[in-house]
């Protein structure tokens, strides 16, 4: 996604992220890979009109992004790993540093689309664990009144998927009101949120960069080969 331009931020309060402001050398240089996951496939869909509207500000912040269309990926055992969709959501998994994830509230609960996604992406993948010590931010649009069941819901599940996710997230309620025809978000407390949630994201990715492995390094996984670990994570001996 090229940058384009934001007629809604005040770009002299903004301060980028860059290593240098951590105090400490890195030998990765290269802009924070952020991938982004929405939960909707309708034509109109204000989680994918948000999402699009985060990786506006992400790439403002200096950072690479790609989002995931879910338009298209089977349900969870219902299609062969090696179907297309399916890798194409695996390799922007291991290829991220960050992820953002946003998804509608449907009966109070994040969407089935959205939980496809994630049913996906098993927790290892040979000696590999495609999320392990990833940052992590949350976001949901609402129909009606504000609500925090979808964001509280990605949390755990982020934590599930051993992420390290953000304190900051963004619900956007009256999700329809939100936004102009041309599917840009409108001036808002709401968006001014959202741009204090991607510039937390990429400030702790930066944070975390050639840290993860240390941080979620354990005592019981060094105990066990590689092999009995991969057994003991693989979702479809359940």
């Amino acid at each position: 996604m090229t940058e384009d331009h934001l007629p809604n931020l005040y770009t002299e309060l903004v301060e980028l992220p860059t290593p240098d402001k951590f105090g400490s050398t890195l030998s990765v240089t290269h802009k924070p890979r952020i991938l982004l996951l929405y939960g909707s496939t309708r034509e109109r869909s204000f989680s994918r009109l948000l999402t699009e509207e985060a990786a506006r500000l992400l790439e403002h912040f200096g950072a690479e992004t790609r989002i995931f269309n879910p338009s298209g990926l089977p349900l969870p055992d219902d299609a062969p790993d090696h179907h297309p969709k399916v890798q194409e959501l695996r390799e922007l998994m291991q290829w991220s540093e960050g992820q953002v994830w946003c998804s509608p509230e449907r009966h109070g609960a994040m969407t089935a689309v959205f939980k496809a996604q994630i049913d996906w992406v098993p927790l290892a993948m040979g000696a590999m664990r495609p999320t392990q010590g990833k940052t992590l931010a949350v976001m949901q649009v609402c129909g009606g009144s504000q609500s925090f069941n979808v964001v509280n819901q990605l949390r755990v599940l982020g934590r599930w998927m051993r992420m390290f996710t953000i304190p900051n997230q963004s619900s956007v309620p009256k999700a329809y009101l939100e936004f102009d025809e041309e599917g840009r978000m409108k001036p808002s407390t709401f968006y001014d949120r959202v741009v204090d949630v991607m510039e937390e994201l990429v400030k702790f990715t930066l944070l975390l960069r050639e840290r993860s492995d240390y941080l979620v390094d354990r005592y019981s996984e060094r105990k066990e080969s590689a092999e009995e670990l991969s057994r003991r994570v693989n979702q479809r001996a359940i």
